[in-house]
């Protein structure tokens, strides 16, 4: 392979329509920490009970069912907008304008006084930012072709990233440096709150400069029913005639493929803090080379899975991100150590951003792009029901058992993956050049 393959490769982030997935990755990360950990920071120094901050976890149901109103996404015009944006656009700033209300919203209410309005509007924002979500993921997927999804993918995460570190130390920031002596201050809380809702005009001010994919003319609806055919039902029975007895195969495997990330990810904070690393030692170190690694994986996995093919990348992170759960287990027996802690944090962030950016290719390489909102909701919710699920026992598995067998049992969990993986990249249809799309000028 010569370096000018290689730079010819690099170079397709430098394009527009990646440096257009880096601000809607931003956009579109926001308002993720700002309905969950940031949210907890706030009512728990506001004194709301720790049983209530749970239950309003809950909110983020939302992005575990977004797939049930794709479809309208994928079909139903807004008036005025959709004629003057196009369909892709006109969702997108409908659902970040609708997010900067509801920021607003959390800002001028106080916990203190009423826990109501918040929540609220906290899942006004949620229920936004799932269906900016799905409008942009259908943005994404008719914006190139599936050669250059690897690399739209790895600049979403990029934005996406660094979005969450602005909602995530930067909220904490802004609040700490408005805050007026120690204590409580609502003050405080509204002001970063409203500068993040000020932070959505990176997205919006992106749509509005952007070009609407080429539009795809489907046949007008005689009727209500047909409509309803069309609009719900054959987005999934199109996946269904083109995959057939492989929908299952491929369902399968992406509803485990995170399966070892998503399940030792819950015990990663309480492993650290029985380790004996404090907080400022964990924060230094997952946000400084944990974020490093991160997007240093997710470009390296788009320019491999351009050069090498989605399904040898989707193996090779498959493998890593299960091998990573096994540095864990060595971490455990080896004690506290912050420079193994930083290469541990470090070999799993890198294989997270490797197995992210494939994941993402395959599932946009998966779609048809007349219903891709609608399809790559479904794909994108599933891949995360099984492993909250198993998740949710693996307090009571390192009870019995403790962190060293559960990180090698995590890492055990992976092994199916790679026959899922082998099964599904012997039918693998590779580009879909002949439905994708270019964008209009």
């Amino acid at each position: 392979m010569t370096s000018s393959n290689w730079r010819t490769a690099w170079r397709v982030y430098l394009e527009p329509a990646s440096l257009r997935m880096l601000a809607l990755g931003f956009s579109a990360g926001l308002p993720l920490l700002l309905v969950f950990g940031t949210l907890s920071f706030w009512l728990r120094e506001a004194g709301v009970d720790r049983s209530t901050i749970g239950y309003l976890s809950w909110v983020g149901l939302a992005y575990g069912f977004k797939w049930a109103w794709a479809p309208l996404v994928d079909r139903l015009p807004i008036p005025l907008l959709t004629r003057t944006l196009g369909r892709r656009r006109s969702w997108l700033l409908l659902a970040q304008a609708t997010i900067v209300l509801s920021l607003c919203g959390m800002a001028f209410t106080d916990p203190q006084a009423a826990l109501t309005p918040i929540v609220w509007f906290a899942l006004a924002t949620a229920f936004a930012s799932a269906t900016q979500d799905i409008a942009l993921d259908a943005y994404r997927i008719e914006s190139a072709d599936t050669d250059r999804q690897a690399a739209l993918a790895a600049t979403y995460q990029t934005g996406y990233r660094l979005a969450m570190i602005w909602s995530g130390a930067g909220a904490l920031w802004l609040a700490a440096r408005a805050s007026e002596g120690s204590g409580y201050q609502q003050g405080a809380w509204q002001m970063a709150y409203l500068a993040m809702a000020a932070s959505m005009a990176v997205g919006i001010v992106t749509v509005l400069l952007s070009p609407e994919p080429v539009r795809r003319e489907l046949p007008p609806a005689k009727d209500l029913g047909e409509w309803l055919q069309g609009t719900l039902v054959e987005p999934f029975a199109d996946f269904l005639r083109r995959y057939r007895w492989q929908a299952v195969l491929i369902l399968a495997l992406i509803a485990v493929y995170r399966i070892s990330d998503v399940v030792m990810g819950i015990m990663a904070n309480p492993f650290y803090v029985d380790m004996g690393f404090t907080k400022d030692e964990v924060a230094a170190v997952t946000k400084i080379y944990g974020v490093i690694m991160t997007l240093l994986g997710a470009f390296v996995g788009g320019v491999l899975s351009m050069r090498f093919g989605v399904m040898r990348i989707l193996m090779l992170g498959a493998v890593l991100s299960a091998a990573s759960n096994l540095l864990f287990a060595w971490l455990a027996g080896h004690g506290h150590d912050v420079t193994a802690l930083i290469f541990v944090v470090s070999a799993d962030n890198l294989s997270a951003g490797i197995a992210s950016a494939a994941f993402v290719a395959y599932l946009s390489s998966l779609t048809n792009v007349s219903y891709s909102a609608t399809q790559y909701a479904l794909f994108s919710s599933l891949m995360l029901l099984l492993p909250k699920f198993i998740a949710g026992f693996s307090g009571a598995f390192v009870d019995a058992n403790g962190y060293a067998s559960f990180f090698t049992g995590t890492a055990m969990l992976g092994v199916p993956v790679l026959l899922l993986i082998w099964l599904a990249g012997r039918g693998h249809q590779g580009p879909r050049h002949q439905d994708s799309a270019p964008l209009s000028d």
